[in-house]
């Protein structure tokens, strides 16, 4: 509402003070050279008594600066006219937390003349009062921006923070929502390209001082459905500023998948990965292949005590848990699942062909093996998939 109202205004504002302009322009003749000001004292002096003729010699510092002696009377005639639309930005302010968003651009609009070619062109003097009140709505507007962005960044998270869309990805969405409403009709795009920047700058800072944060979910999980929401509705706009961020976004969404992965993706299998584990800190410390079945820790005897804990139906069981609890905990408003289920099933098998690996490699001749294949594990995770 006071977007229009300010609309109106301003409308209201143009052709009254041209027509002021123009009326005194012609009225105290503040266009005319002083060649044609001694001509007119001539042709006047005979009909007019001399004391009602213009000292023209006396203002003849008017005649040679118009601009500045019509600017000065329409000052002097609206002299309220500044104060009060400052008055009223400030009542914009308060009717709306981004009400100096829609000031901006009205103004902005009118200044630029993208109200239509029927517009009357603004007088000299309303061109250089609305450019004084655009610098205090960019002021404002500014401040406005500096402001969200502190309160994005010194945020903090709650200390029974569940998983989920953080306040501060909202926010920005909300933000960006609203400004391409405003910005409908309007191409006034710079002064709200670099607020973007700068929220957008603020909310990934956010994000990503989960990392350090003392939180009892999953950070990964957290950040990766973040900068996807974010991804998501970016890709929803066309944003030429918001490039930059959007494929940012889709990067580290896609890390923080890879990261909670590898994560969880060692539960079902969690005795023979940390063994394999000391088989490569072994082979690292430069023992050789045949001699790590040697190593007591990892004999031929430890490998196979830890195999027959992992028989197929039980692996199955535990991928089947895991699924669970990767839909529980994953927002069903992102429908991350999916992906991140394929994430885990390419982990999985990789991290599986690495131990039939080092079994070939460090275990040669002893005819130890899985107690599953390759395929098995594909059956499992295909069933698992279509059956919930």
């Amino acid at each position: 509402v006071s977007q229009q109202v300010l609309e109106q205004v301003l409308s209201e504002l143009q052709p009254l003070c041209t027509s002021e302009q123009q009326f005194l322009q012609e009225f105290f003749w503040l266009g005319c050279d002083s060649v044609e000001l001694q001509a007119l004292e001539v042709r006047v002096s005979p009909i007019v008594p001399s004391q009602l003729i213009p000292d023209f010699s006396h203002d003849l510092v008017w005649f040679l600066r118009p601009e500045e002696a019509t600017s000065q009377l329409l000052s002097e005639i609206f002299s309220c006219l500044e104060p009060e639309l400052r008055a009223f930005l400030d009542v914009c302010n308060k009717v709306h937390p981004l009400g100096c968003l829609q000031v901006l651009v009205t103004l902005s609009d009118s200044m630029f003349g993208t109200w239509g070619p029927s517009s009357a062109p603004p007088s000299s003097f309303l061109d250089a009062l609305l450019g004084n009140v655009l610098l205090l709505a960019k002021s404002n507007f500014n401040k406005c921006i500096g402001t969200l962005c502190k309160e994005i960044e010194e945020a903090r998270p709650p200390s029974r923070m569940r998983e989920g869309i953080l306040s501060c990805v909202s926010r920005f969405q909300e933000f960006l929502a609203f400004s391409e409403e405003v910005l409908r009709t309007s191409q006034c795009r710079g002064e709200l390209d670099k607020a973007l920047l700068r929220l957008a700058s603020s909310v990934f800072s956010s994000i990503n001082s989960l990392s350090s944060a003392n939180l009892k979910v999953n950070t990964d999980m957290v950040m990766m459905e973040n900068f996807h929401h974010i991804h998501n509705f970016l890709c929803q706009r066309n944003i030429p500023c918001l490039e930059g961020k959007k494929r940012e976004a889709k990067q580290r969404s896609r890390e923080h998948i890879e990261k909670y992965v590898t994560t969880y993706m060692g539960q079902p299998l969690e005795r023979l990965k940390h063994f394999f584990e000391g088989v490569k800190a072994r082979l690292a410390q430069g023992v050789k292949e045949e001699e790590v079945s040697f190593q007591l820790a990892y004999s031929k005897q430890e490998l196979r005590k830890v195999i027959e804990k992992y028989p197929g139906k039980e692996v199955k069981r535990a991928l089947d848990t895991l699924y669970r609890t990767i839909h529980k905990l994953l927002s069903p408003e992102e429908n991350l699942l999916p992906v991140v289920w394929q994430a885990m099933e390419q982990g999985f098998i990789r991290q599986c062909r690495e131990f039939e690996d080092l079994i070939q490699r460090c275990y040669t001749g002893t005819g130890i093996a899985l107690d599953f294949t390759m395929e098995d594990l594909l059956s499992y995770f295909n069933s698992i998939t279509t059956s919930n």
